[in-house]
């Protein structure tokens, strides 16, 4: 399948062409800001060892796109979702829990108003599907 053609960074005044949204230097640091200005202080606490170990299990038990599934696609799971995050009283519980690809991801916290900067940090991941 054809590649699509690169584009320039977003990041301003940079030249390079990428296939994502920033080139390899800018998305480093795009996602350095992340993590020190927008991420929870408290979120290194929340998804330690143990989140990563629960997680697994779950990847495991759902290895596809649970929202994808319902539409009749069949895309592998990137991220794993709280369906009441663990800051409002969620817990790790698998009934709390539904695995999402990126793009899914990223739609739910638009449509809850969180995380609106989720879609660019999904895109400088580079993984995407329609």
């Amino acid at each position: 399948m054809p590649r699509k053609p690169k584009k320039p960074c977003t990041y301003p005044g940079c030249p390079r062409l990428t296939d994502s949204v920033y080139c390899e230097e800018h998305k480093k640091l795009m996602v350095q800001r992340y993590e020190q200005q927008g991420r929870d202080p408290q979120h290194g606490k929340r998804y330690g060892q143990n989140w990563q170990r629960i997680r697994a299990a779950y990847v495991h038990s759902h290895p596809l796109c649970e929202r994808c599934m319902t539409q009749g696609r069949y895309v592998q799971v990137e991220e794993v979702h709280h369906i009441v995050p663990l800051k409002d009283g969620g817990t790790n519980e698998w009934s709390n829990l539904i695995s999402l690809c990126r793009k899914c991801h990223a739609e739910i916290h638009a449509e809850m108003g969180t995380r609106s900067h989720n879609s660019t940090v999904y895109e400088m991941n580079g993984s995407h599907h329609k």
